[in-house]
């Protein structure tokens, strides 16, 4: 009696199947991975500063409005009807669209991505911690009107916003 040895099977439709299906599954994702990256940018919402203080060529003007986001050092300033995009860190202000941005009661709703390619011409800015304050101070042109933004500090005299 001779005995048999047997080998078990390869299964060739396990392992042909593995790479198809993977491509398959690539293809099906690839349409819903672009349409995410092509929709609309995310409104962010921006929230009422408390204590702040603004000043206009040295008035307190009749109309205004400091906004923060989660990200510190930039604020959206509202002057009358005008709205600016203060960016503390690289001393930049942009101006705003007023149509795009949207004001609920104490907050506000506007997307990083309008911010326009130019920033606003910008001389003279100076920075300072003035106790619980922190000062800005700028130049719209070289001529221009003075912007003093007083945003308020945190019990260790670190930026809130």
């Amino acid at each position: 009696m001779t005995a048999r040895i047997r080998f078990p099977r390869a299964n060739t439709f396990r392992v042909a199947t593995a790479p198809a299906f993977g491509a398959v599954l690539a293809l099906l994702l690839l349409p819903c991975l672009a349409a995410a990256q092509t929709a609309a940018p995310q409104k962010v919402t921006w929230k009422s500063v408390e204590f702040a203080i603004v000043r206009f060529n040295d008035q307190a003007p009749n109309s205004w409005s400091i906004y923060h986001s989660e990200k510190k050092g930039i604020l959206l300033v509202r002057l009358w009807k005008r709205y600016m995009l203060v960016k503390i860190a690289d001393e930049e202000v942009y101006d705003i669209d007023p149509q795009k941005i949207t004001v609920h009661g104490d907050s506000a709703e506007w997307s990083y991505a309008d911010i326009p390619d130019k920033p606003v011409e910008v001389v003279e800015w100076k920075e300072r911690n003035i106790g619980s304050m922190q000062r800005v101070t700028f130049r719209f042109g070289k001529n221009g009107h003075v912007l003093e933004l007083q945003i308020p500090l945190g019990l260790n005299r670190e930026p809130i916003y």
